[in-house]
């Protein structure tokens, strides 16, 4: 479980081991994939400029980086296994549940039965070229509350083996976060989190069973960062163009009008400090609550030095927390 430690910008894990307050996201470095001609990853990738960054990253003190056995169709999994390989000083973490074709780059389906959990778990050891997953996450959001338990004995289970470390569930929902909090290993809930969506029911639930609440859509998939327009498109390949029901930061392939009013009505509070605005945005996740582990993505050596920079500048005051809260309508 995670304690709380004297450092607002330092987290101590599960096992005792203390890192810096920041992850590195990994799914846009896995490059294409997709689900029939619909687009699920973030364009192409230069795998050696993926390995440098990650290098920095880690130069720069970070030591924990997300990533999932579909990214990429495994290839995230394959350029942190060639980046990182079994470093014992680096925490990684990852997820199963659904299937891609690595020659194909095409997503198959959804699946949790024990045979399949415990083939992704080999599949992820020797692409990440691990002898033990760290943190093996559920990557299915909604998968059905009564039908869980059986995932989470097949987890218990593989702990028992030494094949993982820790487990959690990567899900929006917090009666599914609150369900298997009780058992030995269940550290982490990976949830959707950012300025635009402070989740109290989520928090809630991580601060009442102790567990960590791993951040993912830090940056709402981009918009946090500034560099979109109401006239600049993404790429074809990116899953940001697609036209997917839990797409909401962006529609037809450019910044959904709504969050960009929300984004210029917080831009100066965020860029409080001399922060970049993702930095800023970053900050708020770090001062939203102690539990809070922010994973931004990345793919080049200036996104993880912008994101690091987080942590040198800290948490956002509480003046300013509660100047974005009036400004957005939070409670």
């Amino acid at each position: 479980m995670l304690t709380k430690t004297a450092s607002p910008t330092t987290i101590t894990l599960w096992n005792g081991r203390e890192i810096p307050r920041l992850g590195m996201g990994c799914w846009a470095i896995g490059g294409p994939f997709y689900a029939g001609d619909t687009p699920l990853g973030w364009g192409e990738v230069d795998d050696n400029e993926s390995v440098e960054a990650i290098d920095r990253a880690i130069g720069l003190g970070i030591r924990f980086f997300d990533t999932a056995s579909n990214y990429g169709a495994g290839h995230s999994e394959e350029v942190l296994g060639r980046a990182i390989g079994n470093r014992d000083d680096i925490v990684v973490a990852t997820k199963f549940g659904f299937a891609t074709d690595p020659e194909t780059k095409q997503a198959i389906g959804a699946f949790a039965d024990e045979a399949f959990i415990r083939r992704s778990v080999e599949t992820s050891l020797r692409r990440l070229k691990r002898d033990r997953l760290d943190l093996l996450q559920f990557h299915i959001n909604d998968f059905p509350l009564e039908q869980s338990d059986a995932v989470f004995d097949t987890l218990e289970a593989l702990r028992a083996e030494g094949k993982i470390d820790a487990f959690g569930w990567s899900t929006d929902y917090p009666d599914r976060a609150a369900r298997h909090a009780g058992r030995a290993g269940f550290v982490s809930v990976q949830h959707t989190m950012n300025v635009f969506d402070p989740v109290p029911e989520m928090i809630a639930v991580i601060e009442g069973k102790g567990l960590i609440s791993i951040n993912r859509g830090p940056l709402a998939m981009g918009l946090l960062t500034g560099k979109f327009t109401a006239d600049k498109p993404v790429g074809a390949k990116d899953v940001r163009g697609a036209a997917l029901p839990w797409m909401v930061y962006f529609k037809d392939g450019r910044m959904a009008p709504e969050f960009a009013a929300m984004l210029d009505a917080v831009r100066d509070l965020l860029t409080s400090g001399g922060r970049t605005l993702t930095q800023g945005a970053l900050a708020w996740l770090l001062a939203r609550s102690p539990r809070t582990f922010p994973i931004p993505g990345f793919r080049t050596v200036a996104q993880v030095e912008e994101n690091a920079g987080a942590l040198e500048k800290g948490p956002l005051s509480a003046e300013i927390m509660a100047a974005i809260d009036a400004a957005l309508g939070h409670a």
